[in-house]
């Protein structure tokens, strides 16, 4: 680090960042909590000690990240060691503009379990080049984020995700950003965030608007499914799920603690079907299921939101050997009567895909049609999209593809390995300028219509970009309870 790079006041200390060669700033971990580790390891985020001097701010923080989601990720996300997991990072085109810039707060994905605000993928250089801030966040994962413990606070995650946004709303203003133009953004488990946090009353007034890519709401969600959960994790391991047993466990002893819990087996009754450890209703500060707050409440109200999916997000999953289809879809909560619907519904899909596309179904798009719908219902904003483009590379619109299009990266690092050598930056230029319209005016765009009963118009995104009018009825009368 030099001294003449650029500073910035925050209400702890000077932090130093650095000039970018196309003239923009970044600020690398900077911490708004304490390092959760001995006795704050499962407590609620507390604020950083104050210090005086200017704070290195030139390189990423430590991730609670400790291993990849798998040994094949689509997304780089880097492992960086150390306790100080609660930073964030913050990308500026300008630290004293006029008038204050609107904000992206971005949270990354990897299942509640693994993900790194440090991927090259999230890097916000051509937000910058279009007048917005983006910062990007790390919280606490696995065990120490979301297990239910009874001697720790619920939902410890979440939590991270409220401190993260109340250190934008005091400090954004010292890089150039307006702490009343803030807009959440997160992918995956972080498109979960995004929702569950238009459920949490505490996090109200931190963020004008809410953008969910391929966001999942899991269910069943609440207290018995968080118990659930913390008794499998003692039966499984033999440790009391309490803070007390689990404080002084090193990462890798966690980790396996972890695997353990993931395990399939006859005992998994009343949890999700893939995730043990997510944000849930806790009745305080989560007080009901998100899912349900959002589609028979009124959460979110006065928030738009920018939400939608993939063609094919889990399309790759191979289904269970020798298991007949209508099994597996029984499994996933399909009526027997309606197993010819769905392979008629499906019918231009290769075969070895329809297990996949039932699983996308599931997870989310019956998910996201159902917010959209209730928003809908109730004249709420709410646009929503289908990432469709189909790459050279599996030729499949897989979980994670529109990310680096959103982004306008695609010469980032491992992006020509999921999407080809020549994706179409024609493409990546609309998606993303529909984002920074979206931050920026609340509204995406004249071109893309909003979400309403009668019309259902949908974003298709690809190669030649088009607006569809309810393209998705057939998941609708498919998965309806």
């Amino acid at each position: 680090m030099t001294s003449t790079g650029p500073l910035a006041d925050t209400t702890r200390g000077p932090v130093r960042g650095e000039r970018r060669a196309d003239g923009t700033y970044r600020f690398l971990g900077i911490p708004y909590a304490q390092p959760p580790v001995g006795e704050l390891r499962f407590a609620a985020p507390v604020p950083p000690e104050p210090w005086t001097e200017p704070l290195d701010a030139t390189a990423y923080g430590p991730t609670a990240q400790r291993r990849p989601f798998a040994d094949v990720t689509t997304i780089p996300e880097p492992t960086i060691p150390g306790a100080g997991t609660l930073n964030l990072n913050v990308f500026t085109p300008d630290t004293a503009p006029a008038e204050g810039l609107p904000v992206l707060v971005w949270i990354h994905g990897g299942g509640y379990v693994a993900g790194s605000a440090a991927s090259p993928w999230y890097d916000g250089a051509a937000f910058n080049r279009d007048g917005v801030v983006l910062v990007s966040l790390g919280y606490r994962l696995g065990i120490e984020g979301f297990l239910h413990l009874e001697d720790a606070p619920d939902n410890r995650g979440v939590r991270d995700w409220i401190a993260a946004l109340e250190w934008v709303r005091d400090n954004i203003a010292s890089f150039g950003g307006d702490p009343a133009k803030v807009t959440i953004a997160g992918q995956s488990a972080g498109g979960g965030a995004v929702l569950t946090l238009l459920s949490v009353p505490s996090a109200r007034g931190l963020f004008r608007g809410a953008l969910a890519v391929s966001g999942a709401l899991l269910r069943p969600d609440g207290p018995r499914a968080a118990r659930a959960a913390a008794r499998l994790f003692t039966a499984r391991t033999g440790l009391p799920a309490t803070a007390e047993a689990l404080r002084d466990l090193a990462d890798d002893e966690i980790l396996a603690l972890q695997d353990r819990i993931a395990e399939d087996g006859p005992d998994r009754e009343g949890l999700p079907p893939m995730l043990a450890l997510a944000p849930f209703a806790d009745g305080e500060l989560v007080p009901v299921p998100p899912a349900e707050a959002l589609t028979a409440g009124d959460a979110g109200a006065d928030v738009p939101l920018l939400l939608g999916f993939t063609a094919d997000e889990f399309s790759m999953i191979p289904a269970p050997d020798g298991v007949p289809l209508p099994v597996l879809l029984g499994a996933l909560g399909l009526a027997p009567d309606r197993a010819d619907a769905f392979a008629a519904a499906y019918a231009d899909v290769p075969g070895h895909t329809l297990f996949g596309q039932a699983m996308t179904d599931v997870v989310f798009r019956a998910p996201n049609l159902a917010v959209a719908d209730a928003r809908a219902a109730r004249e709420r904003p709410t646009w929503l999209y289908e990432f469709a483009w189909r790459p050279p590379v599996g030729g499949l619109a897989t979980h994670c593809l529109d990310l680096p299009f959103a982004f306008d990266r695609l010469d980032a690092e491992g992006v020509p390995e999921a999407v080809g050598p020549t994706p179409p930056q024609a493409l990546a230029d609309a998606v993303h300028r529909a984002w920074v319209a979206f931050v920026t005016d609340q509204d995406p765009g004249a071109d893309w219509p909003r979400y309403t009963p009668a019309g259902r118009a949908t974003k298709v995104w690809d190669a030649v970009p088009r607006v569809a009018h309810d393209p998705h009825a057939h998941v609708r009368d498919l998965w309806s309870d």
